[in-house]
């Protein structure tokens, strides 16, 4: 799995310093399961994906699902274990600790930028 970071294309703030991307199948199939919940600087980003479950999770987490260019489609805050979520227009989805979307204030149409670990 690859590491990197995520900012924000309007401000260059960065969101998220300690980001996961999961772009295999096996990777995505576990995502977050079995491991502990993320911190406020950490996120798992799925590619590609349009739906996500908490099965066998024992923490929330907030789903941001994004376009193919990273601008955020939808937020869902604090999906609750045990549930499922999906978007069908997007094309990858960031899974980061409960609340910490609105605290960053991500919302629809933000656009993200990936820095990868390497720095490119």
């Amino acid at each position: 799995m690859e590491t990197g970071q995520l900012q924000s294309r309007n401000n260059d703030k960065i969101l998220l310093a300690s980001v996961t991307r999961a772009s295999n199948a096996w990777e995505r199939l576990r995502g977050l399961l079995g491991r502990p919940p993320l911190t406020a600087s950490q996120g798992m980003l799925l590619c590609p994906c349009n739906s996500v479950h908490t099965f066998f999770m024992g923490y929330p987490i907030d789903v941001i699902y994004l376009d193919r260019e990273l601008v955020v489609r939808r937020v869902v805050a604090e999906l609750r274990p045990w549930r499922g979520c999906m978007d069908f227009g997007a094309f990858q989805t960031l899974e980061m600790a409960p609340g910490r979307a609105a605290q960053l204030g991500i919302s629809v149409g933000l656009q993200l930028q990936w820095i990868s670990g390497s720095g490119k």
